[in-house]
């Protein structure tokens, strides 16, 4: 207690602490202030919010977000459940495998879809052949946000399941209950809670998502250009459009966050 007086530390670690956390404030604080009064400054910024360029750049970002994450959702929750059940050499080689967009670099990861997917690829020739053609397409960004943005949900479910106690599906299944139905009855709801906060996580990457996107979907108004590639298109044209878009995906972005934190303090108020 005596190293602090009226909530401040007095104990030189702990000034050191305050000092450098008052600096991290204002590091992250600045440009977001910055941005918002910007902003507010210019005079057809709304104009920008309402045009053409930001609204056909939204609708496109959440049609490829919302069904990104519905593909992350049902293949990676089996997956999460399998890696968080076994302990096998090959399932830590999988389990690593799953963190690597974590650190690559996104525009690494296009290049690198474009080199299996693109018409001189490794099985480019052969998806042409039955029709299907992926670079510069609008399910070209679906599959870059799906390959940047499923570890978030994939390492929070396998989270979420190796959190729930073994026994409760234990007895279940001792009562007759099919393990199907163990797991949509007993493990989901109770892995619940961290695979939302997965998803949640995945959401505000895919619909962050540029470098990936730009090398692999490439830039095309109404097809291809999400918000982020519309931004860096507007810098060179309007900047009240390029304003406009960069609000719009902050204001998305601090709702994730609300919704993440009011989502947990509910949780922990039940308990």
């Amino acid at each position: 207690m005596g190293q602090y007086r009226s909530g401040l530390p007095t104990h030189p670690a702990g000034i050191l602490g305050g000092a450098g956390a008052a600096l991290y404030v204002i590091f992250i604080g600045l440009p977001i202030v910055a941005l918002l009064v910007r902003a507010a400054q210019q005079s057809d910024f709304w104009g920008a919010v309402t045009g053409d360029l930001a609204l056909t750049a939204l609708r496109l970002s959440l049609l490829t977000s919302v069904i990104s994450m519905a593909v992350v959702v049902l293949l990676g929750t089996p997956f999460a459940y399998l890696l968080s059940r076994s302990n096998a050499l090959w399932a830590r080689a999988v389990d690593s495998l799953v963190e690597l967009p974590l650190v690559l670099p996104p525009v690494v990861a296009g290049v690198a879809m474009l080199m299996a997917f693109g018409r001189g690829g490794l099985i480019g020739p052969e998806l042409e052949t039955v029709g299907i053609t992926l670079p510069f397409t609008t399910a070209a960004v679906v599959f870059a946000q799906i390959f940047v943005a499923s570890p978030f949900f994939i390492r929070a479910a396998k989270l979420g399941f190796q959190s729930v106690v073994r026994d409760y599906e234990d007895v279940a299944q001792t009562l007759g209950v099919s393990p199907l139905r163990t797991f949509f009855r007993i493990t989901l709801p109770l892995a619940g809670p961290a695979m939302f906060t997965g998803l949640g996580l995945a959401w505000a990457r895919a619909l962050s998502e540029f470098g990936a996107t730009m090398m692999f979907a490439g830039n095309l108004t109404g097809e291809t250009q999400t918000m982020p590639l519309a931004i860096m298109t507007a810098m060179e044209t309007s900047l009240d459009s390029a304003l406009a878009l960069s609000v719009m995906l902050l204001a998305g972005s601090v709702l994730v966050l609300l919704g993440l934190g009011l989502f947990t303090r509910r949780r922990w108020q039940r308990r």
